[in-house]
C-alpha cells in the first residue's frame, strides 16, 4: 500500500470536513433508501412452507414466533455438503449479538438452509452459535426465493439469482428475505436482497471500510477470497 501524504493537523482538519460532507449526503441518501425500502408493495404468501427445525415441523408462520416480522437469512449450505459456506459462515458470526435487540423490536431472525437438520446443528454447534437453524431440505422454499438451482440451470448458464438471469458457479446462493405477519396470520413477503446487497450485515466488513488497507481485496481472485471459518484461521 502506497503511503498517503502525511500534512499538518489544520490541512488534516480541513480534508477530514470535506470528507463529513460527504459522509453526511450519504447517511441521508441511506435513509432515503431505507424509506423507499419500506415503502415496496408486499405479495401474500399462500404456499404452505414447511421447515425442519428442533422441535419438529415448523411453518413460515411458526418462524415468526409471536413477532410481527421475520428475516429469514439464506446460508449456503447444500444436502450433501459437510460444512457450511465460509462467507455465509462470516456473515453469521454477527447474527447472535444481534438477536436480543431485533427481538425488541418485534423482529425475529432465523436462518435456513437445504442441508439436513442434524447436519446444520452439528456445524453450528461447531461454530458456537445460538441463532435458531431450520432446514428446507425437499421443499420448495429456496427454488421460490432463487437462492437454489438445479445442475441443469447450473450447466446452462441460466440462473435467477439477484433479480437478473446468467450463470451462477455453484447450487447455493446467499441471500436476505423478510416477511411480516397480520393479526389474523397472514404473512407477507416484503423484501428480499442479495450478492452485494448483504454487504451491510457484515460487521467487520463496516470495521475495515475505516482502516487505511480497507477491506484489501483487490488483488484476490474474488473478493472474500481471504475469508476463512472462523476455527480455521491461522493465529
Amino acid at each position: 500500500m502506497a503511503p498517503n501524504k502525511v500534512v499538518s493537523r489544520d490541512q488534516w482538519d480541513e480534508a477530514r470536513k470535506a470528507l463529513l460532507g460527504k459522509e453526511k449526503a450519504f447517511t441521508r441518501q441511506r435513509d432515503e433508501l431505507s424509506a423507499a425500502r419500506r415503502a415496496l408493495p408486499w405479495v401474500k404468501i399462500e404456499k404452505p412452507y414447511v421447515f425442519d427445525g428442533l422441535g419438529g415441523k415448523v411453518t413460515l408462520a411458526d418462524a415468526f414466533d409471536g413477532r410481527g416480522q421475520l428475516v429469514v437469512y439464506h446460508f449456503m449450505f447444500g444436502p450433501d455438503w459437510q460444512a457450511g459456506c465460509p462467507s455465509c459462515s462470516f456473515l453469521a458470526d454477527h447474527f447472535d449479538g444481534a438477536i436480543g435487540h431485533l427481538n425488541q423490536r418485534d423482529v425475529t431472525l432465523v436462518v435456513v438452509s437445504r442441508a439436513p437438520l442434524e447436519t446444520l446443528e452439528a456445524y453450528r454447534a461447531r461454530m458456537g452459535w445460538r441463532f435458531t437453524w431450520m432446514s428446507s431440505l425437499g421443499g420448495d422454499f429456496n427454488r421460490d426465493f432463487h437462492v437454489s438451482f438445479s445442475a441443469e440451470e447450473i450447466a446452462s448458464g441460466a440462473v435467477d439469482y439477484n433479480y437478473a438471469r446468467g450463470p451462477f458457479p455453484v447450487e447455493e446462493a446467499p441471500g436476505l428475505s423478510v416477511f411480516s405477519k397480520n393479526a389474523a396470520g397472514d404473512v407477507c413477503h416484503t423484501y428480499s436482497s442479495y450478492g452485494r446487497g448483504l454487504d451491510a450485515l457484515i460487521g467487520a466488513y463496516q470495521w475495515l471500510d475505516l482502516v487505511p488497507k480497507g477491506r484489501d481485496e483487490s488483488g484476490l481472485a474474488f473478493p472474500m477470497d481471504w475469508v476463512r471459518r472462523h476455527d480455521e484461521y491461522d493465529d
